[in-house]
């Protein structure tokens, strides 16, 4: 158990170290040169899913609370940042579910109607053909885009679902500490949890040798030599999608947007906590106003969507 502690804190100390450490060196920022650079991709490949990027946003999320406490408005800020970044990107996804419907037309009609057993497009001079059933296994990819792009956007419009047993029965004060916990205790860790394998599982279709979550950093700089790029490109059938390495990546993408939901939804139901009932709903930019919903009153604030 003292192991434990002397763990813990001696990460977030470390967790602060570097945080000050990437802030005051611009050296060690990410440039056109050190981009191509094998050493500095498998520090990515390390940093990304271990212990001290971990703390390192823990040590960011508690510093950001802090100064929120202090200073509300500059929480709201944050949580209107992100809020406003995940709906950004949910409503840019939701044109594949169009897309999607466009290309199921176009593959019916090419293939019953022309008999035809290929596609070819020429954008901007540069001809793209492909078999029918490339295009037919494409259609996973929008589904893909939906569910991982779009999850922290639905969650913003209240459009998951909530097993309610005893919640809707709870006062407003009740509900922000059940959502406080919920996200906490819930959405935090698990969305860590997929980050953490899911990191690993994209480098596997990206780079040779392959690499695991238990992969360390002197493992990796060991193999700098033979280390290089190795994009999967096998479909499950001859002339099949080929690019199942996008779905790895939206995997990733979906773990990071909703972890950055999560900590916003609690940061929102704080200061909502703090600030009264005439703050619920406050800044909350959804698509339908919260007049029906039963959390509490109606917003003070809320901006519609074209």
């Amino acid at each position: 158990m003292i192991d434990a502690i002397v763990w813990f804190f001696s990460h977030v100390v470390g967790g602060i170290v570097s945080l000050f450490t990437i802030l005051t060196s611009p050296s060690a920022w990410p440039t056109l040169a050190n981009l191509t650079s094998m050493e500095w991709l498998v520090r990515v490949i390390y940093y990304g899913a271990s212990a001290e990027f971990f703390f390192v946003i823990f040590d960011l999320a508690v510093i950001i609370l802090i100064i929120g406490l202090w200073r509300r408005q500059f929480l709201w800020g944050v949580v209107r940042a992100t809020e406003g970044l995940n709906n950004w990107i949910g409503r840019l996804a939701a044109w594949a579910a169009l897309i999607m419907v466009l290309q199921q037309v176009m593959i019916i009609a090419v293939q019953r109607m022309f008999r035809l057993s290929e596609i070819s497009m020429g954008p901007f001079g540069y001809t793209f053909t492909k078999d029918i059933s490339w295009f037919a296994e494409e259609l996973k990819l929008y589904n893909a885009l939906i569910v991982a792009l779009c999850a922290a956007y639905t969650f913003i419009q209240g459009g998951h679902v909530r097993v309610d047993l005893f919640y809707s029965a709870m006062s407003y004060r009740g509900k922000r500490i059940t959502d406080m916990l919920g996200s906490l205790f819930f959405v935090l860790p698990f969305m860590t949890i997929v980050w953490l394998f899911g990191w690993a599982f994209m480098w596997r279709h990206l780079i040779t040798p392959k690499v695991a979550t238990t992969t360390t950093l002197e493992q990796l700089e060991r193999k700098i030599r033979v280390t290089k790029w190795n994009v999967e490109t096998i479909g499950f059938s001859p002339n099949g999608f080929d690019g199942y390495f996008l779905f790895k990546i939206l995997l990733i993408s979906f773990a990071g947007l909703m972890f950055l939901q999560g900590l916003s939804f609690f940061y929102r139901n704080l200061l909502e906590l703090i600030e009264g009932p005439e703050s619920y709903g406050k800044y909350l930019d959804r698509d339908q106003d919260l007049e029906t919903d039963s959390d509490g009153p109606a917003p003070a604030e809320v901006s519609h969507s074209a």
